[in-house]
């Protein structure tokens, strides 16, 4: 892939499935996310269907360098009704689009979405301690560590621990009333 890149972001389908499978599964990516190792094309394709159907609240994404899938995000709204203005937040980018902008990218486009589209006041998250780069573009985002959860989940073998990070709407809507 060429140094300079033009990362395109849109929505997934699940045509993507292989893709996820690919990314997920690969055993630089996996160790940092909340997946288990060996995902299948047919896990994926599954979840992009029902993900895509009209009525499902969550927004699935990815990104693409020169029309290859290096990346996929995820924001999901929580059902109940006392936390229906947060949203989960999920990425992955392949080893070799690390480091190119991807990541930030991604995180742009949910943003953007729950701030300006999705009335999401709270995105959360959890990453791995020692994930000093997502924990890096995550604060340039305005995310914060809330919290630190011990032994959280297993990552080869050993239970690990986990920061809650969260990130409020910069500007939260407000209804301007018309001066009488």
């Amino acid at each position: 892939m060429p140094d300079v890149a033009t990362i395109t972001v849109r929505r997934a389908r699940p045509g993507d499935a292989a893709a996820f499978a690919r990314i997920m599964g690969d055993p630089e990516v996996y160790p940092g996310l909340m997946q288990v190792p060996l995902p299948s094309e047919e896990q994926w394709h599954a979840r992009l269907q029902s993900a895509g159907s009209p009525d499902a609240p969550d927004l699935q994404i990815v990104a693409e360098i020169d029309g290859r899938v290096v990346g996929s995000a995820g924001l999901h709204p929580q059902p109940r009704q006392r936390r229906r203005h947060v949203a989960m937040l999920g990425i992955s980018v392949a080893p070799e689009a690390q480091r190119r902008g991807v990541g930030r990218a991604l995180m742009q486009a949910m943003c953007d979405y729950a701030d300006g589209w999705a009335q999401i006041l709270r995105i959360e998250l959890s990453v791995f301690t020692d994930n000093t780069r997502a924990i890096a573009l995550y604060r340039g985002f305005g995310f914060r560590i809330e919290g630190t959860h011990r032994g959280y989940a297993m990552r080869h073998g050993v239970y690990t621990d986990v920061h809650s990070m969260a990130r409020l709407h910069p500007q939260p809507p407000a209804l301007a009333w018309p001066a009488e």
